[in-house]
C-alpha cells in the first residue's frame, strides 16, 4: 500500500534524482515547485524507483504521472488501489503527449483523454529568448531599446543570500500593487530556503540602488531550466523583456547544456497568456485521463 505524505527539505535529493532520470520537461516536475506549491501538488509516495504524486481536486484525489524510469504499470497499478478506496473514478493529470500514448497501450479503451489547455506549459528556445532575433520580436527590441536609452546605469546582478533583502523588498512592493498574496507567500518560502531548493537568479537595476525586477529559477531536466518567479514594475518600460531577456543569457552562460526554458502554464488567466504567447512558443501540451466507470 502507498504511504502518501507530505514532501520535506530533506527529499530534495532523492526526488530531484528520479525527476532527472525521467526526462520530462514538464513545471510539476520540480522538487521547487513541489515543495512550494504542496498544497495544490499534494502529498508524496516512493515506490519501486518512482515518485507518486497525489493532489486533491475539488476534493477528490487525483494523481500526477509517476516520474521515474523502466516499468511504470505496476506504479499505475498501485495508484489505481489507491484511488479504489474513496470510490472515485481513478483520474491522472500532467499527461503529454508521449505519457499519454503509454498510457493508452498500457489501458486500452480504459481512460477518455482531455487537454487542460490552462496547464499548458510554455517552452522556449534559450537562444531565442537571449537573442530576440526576427521580425516578430521587434516590438520586444523596441522596449529593451527604451529601457536601456532610459536607464543607461542598467546593470544585473546574481541573487545570493547576501541581496535576498533587496528580492523580499521588490515582492513585498509589487504583491501589494497586485494584491498578489498567494505569490508572496510562496516567493517567501522560496527566498527562505533558497539554496536548500537549488534556486539560481538575477536581479536587474535600471541605475545603482534601484533594482526593477528579478528572475529566478532551477534545472527541470538535462536540457530545460524552470523560470519559477519572474517580477518587474510594469511602469518602468521595458522591465519586463529586460529581465526576461537577461535571465535567459545568465541561464546560457551558466548552464551551456540547457535548451530549453520553461515559464510554466498561463493558469488560464487571459493577460498572463497573451503576455507569454507574444514570445511565441513552444506548448507543452498537458492532458487529464479519467477512468471509465461502469
Amino acid at each position: 500500500m502507498l504511504q502518501f505524505r507530505k514532501p520535506e527539505l530533506s527529499d530534495r535529493e532523492w526526488i530531484q534524482k528520479i525527476y532527472e532520470v525521467s526526462g520530462f520537461r514538464g513545471a510539476e516536475y520540480t522538487f521547487a515547485n513541489l515543495y512550494l506549491w504542496s498544497s495544490y501538488y499534494g502529498d508524496i509516495a516512493g515506490y519501486q524507483g518512482f515518485l507518486c504524486q497525489r493532489l486533491t481536486y475539488r476534493g477528490i484525489h487525483q494523481y500526477i504521472y509517476p516520474a521515474g524510469c523502466c516499468d511504470v504499470k505496476p506504479v499505475l497499478d498501485a495508484l489505481w488501489e489507491d484511488s479504489r478506496r474513496e470510490g472515485h473514478p481513478f483520474v491522472i493529470r500532467s499527461l503529454t503527449q508521449e505519457t499519454m500514448a503509454r498510457l493508452q497501450a498500457l489501458y486500452p479503451g480504459r481512460f477518455s483523454y482531455e487537454a487542460d489547455r490552462d496547464a499548458f506549459d510554455y517552452l522556449y528556445e534559450i537562444d531565442t529568448l537571449a537573442e530576440l532575433t526576427g521580425k516578430k520580436y521587434q516590438a520586444k527590441r523596441n522596449h529593451i531599446n527604451r529601457f536601456v536609452e532610459n536607464w543607461p546605469q542598467w546593470y544585473t546582478e546574481v541573487i545570493t543570500p547576501a541581496n535576498l533583502d533587496v528580492c523580499r523588498a521588490l515582492t513585498d512592493a509589487w504583491c501589494q500593487a497586485h494584491n498578489a498574496d498567494g505569490d508572496r507567500r510562496a516567493l517567501e518560502k522560496a527566498f527562505d530556503h533558497f539554496d536548500d531548493l537549488g534556486f539560481e537568479g538575477i536581479l536587474l537595476y535600471s541605475e545603482p540602488d534601484k533594482p526593477v525586477a528579478f528572475s529566478m529559477g532551477n534545472r527541470i531536466s538535462r536540457d530545460t531550466f524552470d523560470v519559477n518567479f519572474e517580477k518587474a514594475f510594469a511602469d518602468v518600460q521595458g522591465a519586463y523583456p529586460m529581465i526576461n531577456r537577461e535571465f535567459a543569457r545568465h541561464v546560457r552562460a551558466t548552464h551551456p547544456d540547457i535548451r530549453y526554458l520553461n515559464r510554466e502554464d498561463d493558469m488560464g488567466v487571459e493577460g498572463l497568456r497573451k503576455a507569454k504567447e507574444s514570445y511565441h512558443p513552444i506548448f507543452l501540451e498537458k492532458f487529464t485521463a479519467t477512468e471509465f466507470m461502469p
